[in-house]
């Protein structure tokens, strides 16, 4: 075989879970799936720029270890290559807030979420790039944007675009993102994997999230729904989440029209709902169009993303560093904080008027966004209004449910004919609906298969 050329032993490109199952009845070993994962990034990184750290030496000796293991039989990820977003602390390794460090030294531990997977038997293949202290709705710093594996002319959306590029391109079947704004949604809309971001309290989140007013959350990226559930039910140390029969008959809500008057959306945008929400009804559900009450929830979503940007510079080891637009993000934060415009009471009233909405509903589909990605260029060199307005064109969908600390999931449905890239569904519920989520989600899958990777 031509040494260039990534080696295809078994099933490289997952799913995860057929993987885990070969490893454990002992037909593929993990040295194998992490050697074929080390091959497959050596030839797509640099059409991708998806990872930032390629662990090769360390993976090689993860996977060795884990041969070793006693219980390698009955592990739920046995041997399954995994990317770990560069924000979240892997031990060894450096941890950064995009393109700026965090600490000058090595992660002493790993953070919880990476140490529940490789207890679960994954192994971290490498860490993969995200947006400026998280901020943005595209993936790039100096010498670096990330590209859409579908159209590398397009972004591959952010903040977490380098895990959601990592999965589409078929490097690895399952990655961990962390969710701000959409931040697992909007890249998984853009590059065509399902991604899902838990409720509060369901997985850890990062060291110093707090500042995020609980807006934060970590989620996956998989190219299959089996595979989010899988590695949602191991991080979040509950296996009746892997379990996906199909729900009982569900009310769902079809909600196209945006949060604001200002935003338009794509009529590709507008159909993946509509896709969506046929195949739910084709399914025996009952659906029916309704308006979903956002409220002031923009205004209270904004002033809490200016004010995380002051908080997390504070944690910067060179905020000198930093990229124009996110300084001129930070002097913005920091008025904010002066003159105390951030209040419990905006975000009380939001899902005060949620709840009452969702008394009627067990999930809302929505578009995930309301344009395709925007063009990969370098948008760090730009000023600060220009990033904001194209961010809030094109995913003002995904923000509300951070705000209020809801579950929310994107699925793809379909391609979108100009811009080449997938378009995609949001499925929405109240807290603790993570489960009616992955089952309805599994449900929609089957109905409405999609590429798992670019590759397939």
């Amino acid at each position: 075989m031509d040494s260039s050329m990534p080696r295809e032993s078994g099933l490289s490109r997952g799913p995860a879970a057929a993987i885990a199952a070969r490893v454990r009845d002992g037909s593929l070993t993990p040295i194998e799936t992490v050697d074929t994962a080390l091959d497959l990034i050596a030839a797509e990184n640099r059409k991708t720029n998806a990872f930032t750290v390629v662990r090769s030496a360390k993976a090689r000796a993860e996977a060795l270890a884990l041969e070793q293991r006693s219980d390698l039989d009955v592990l739920p990820l046995a041997g399954v290559p995994i990317a770990i977003e560069h924000n979240i602390a892997v031990e060894g390794e450096s941890t950064l807030a995009g393109s700026v460090a965090t600490d000058t030294r090595p992660a002493a531990a790993d953070h919880p979420v990476v140490r529940r997977l490789r207890t679960a038997g994954a192994v971290v293949v490498g860490l993969t790039a995200v947006s400026e202290l998280g901020l943005w709705a595209s993936t790039e710093s100096e010498g670096r944007i990330s590209r859409n594996p579908w159209n590398s002319a397009r972004s591959t959306g952010g903040p977490s675009g380098g895990s959601a590029a990592a999965v589409a391109s078929g490097v690895v079947p399952v990655a961990q993102a962390n969710d701000g704004l959409g931040s697992v949604r909007i890249p998984a809309a853009c590059c065509g994997v399902f991604g899902i971001k838990p409720g509060r309290h369901i997985v850890p989140i990062e060291v110093g999230a707090d500042s995020w007013a609980e807006m934060v959350e970590n989620g996956v990226l998989a190219t299959t729904v089996g595979d989010a559930a899988l590695a949602l039910s191991v991080l979040a140390e509950r296996p009746d989440l892997a379990e996906l029969e199909p729900p009982g008959r569900l009310r769902i809500g079809l909600a196209v029209a945006p949060p604001s008057r200002l935003f338009r959306v794509d009529r590709h945008w507008t159909a993946a709902a509509r896709t969506a929400a046929s195949a739910a009804a084709a399914a025996g559900h009952l659906v029916e169009s309704v308006t979903l009450p956002y409220g002031e929830s923009l205004v209270s979503v904004c002033l809490r993303w200016l004010a995380f940007g002051a908080r997390e510079a504070a944690n910067i080891v060179r905020p000198d560093r930093l990229q124009r637009r996110t300084r001129r993000h930070v002097a913005l934060g920091r008025l904010v904080q002066r003159f105390r415009l951030m209040r419990p009471a905006q975000v009380d009233r939001v899902e005060a008027r949620l709840l009452d909405f969702f008394e009627r509903y067990h999930v809302v589909i929505t578009p995930t966004l309301a344009a395709p990605p925007p063009r990969a260029r370098a948008w760090h060199m730009l000023g600060w209004l220009v990033n904001v307005v194209v961010s809030a064109r094109y995913s003002p969908f995904t923000p509300l449910w951070n705000l209020v600390g809801w579950p929310a999931a994107s699925i793809p449905m379909g391609m979108h004919p100009r811009s080449k890239t997938p378009v995609a569904a949001q499925l929405t519920g109240p807290p603790g609906s993570e489960s009616i989520l992955l089952r309805l989600a599994a449900q929609l899958e089957s109905m409405h298969p999609w590429k798992r990777t670019v590759k397939d």
